[in-house]
């Protein structure tokens, strides 16, 4: 099982230039990826800071060569697939191909939707989800691609150049499991980030018998022949790091294949500190 982090992309006063050292000391850390939460205004504070994770991400790559880079998750109802495809591509290539993106409906308390006349219907935002979920998929893989939706046009479109991966750019799907449709949607995908309720206020840890049973549900394997992703966690480390090992080995065994770790928005040395001490293996 790899080791990720889940790093607040805006929050308070954090500055662009920490996130940044963030993901260069991950690397150093023996991390094994930078996921970048997706919001385009932060979800706590009156007016916090928030940063578009694409071009931190662009900065991460250019100053690291190992860690998975991608985004936990993006609300692909609230973007151009395509503009997104064009983006991922890109840092799939400064990267030299650490790039994969995480997609899902969006959180329904994101202020930037309703603030900028975005749709805010739940299930307008799945059918977008649903649709742009296949557009996006095709446009990675860099083959010519023919769409006419409701929601989305393309008309034999490719995207150049092709991505470095094979045979596309890696997409898992993210959303509660109590929702049926997003198990549905990450088997069309490379992978599930998921979490447990759907009550986001609140959390509960996945047992490794739902984990079994989250992974016996999906493909055993992605688009390129490797394991399935399951990328599980999403909470910072509890404080018992003893017990803590125990439940992520249980986990791995299960059939997890990340286990994320987040790093809320805070100060600078508290966040470095989080990071520095790297993953529990």
């Amino acid at each position: 099982m790899r080791h990720g982090l889940e790093i607040s992309c805006g929050g308070a006063s954090v500055e662009v230039s920490t996130l940044v050292e963030l993901g260069e000391l991950a690397e150093h850390a023996g991390w094994d990826g930078v996921f970048l939460e997706d919001y385009l205004i932060h979800y706590s504070g009156d007016e916090p800071f928030t940063y578009d994770p694409w071009l931190v991400l662009a900065a991460i790559a250019g100053r690291t060569g190992r860690v998975r880079l991608g985004t936990t998750v993006t609300a692909l109802p609230r973007r151009r697939p395509a503009k997104l495809a064009r983006e991922v591509l890109t840092l799939d290539h400064l990267s030299a191909g650490r790039a994969v993106v995480a997609v899902g409906v969006g959180d329904a308390g994101d202020r930037g939707l309703a603030a900028f006349g975005e749709q805010t219907e739940v299930s307008v935002r799945a059918a977008m989800l649903d649709e742009g979920l296949d557009l996006l998929t095709g446009l990675l893989s860099g083959e010519r691609v023919t769409h006419q939706g409701t929601h989305y046009r393309a008309d034999g479109v490719a995207l150049r150049p092709a991505p470095v991966q094979s045979p596309r750019v890696p997409v898992w799907v993210g959303g509660s499991t109590q929702a049926g449709a997003v198990r549905r949607r990450a088997a069309r995908a490379d992978g599930i980030v998921p979490y447990k309720l759907t009550d986001t206020d609140g959390w509960s840890d996945f047992t490794p018998d739902e984990v079994h049973d989250l992974a016996a549900a999906l493909p055993s394997t992605r688009a390129d022949g490797q394991p399935f992703d399951v990328a599980v966690g999403g909470r910072r480390r509890r404080s018992d790091e003893r017990a803590e090992r125990a439940y992520l080995a249980e986990l791995a065994a299960a059939g997890a294949t990340w286990w994320l770790e987040f790093v809320p928005a805070g100060d600078p040395a508290t966040m470095h500190a989080a990071v520095t001490r790297g993953p529990l293996r």
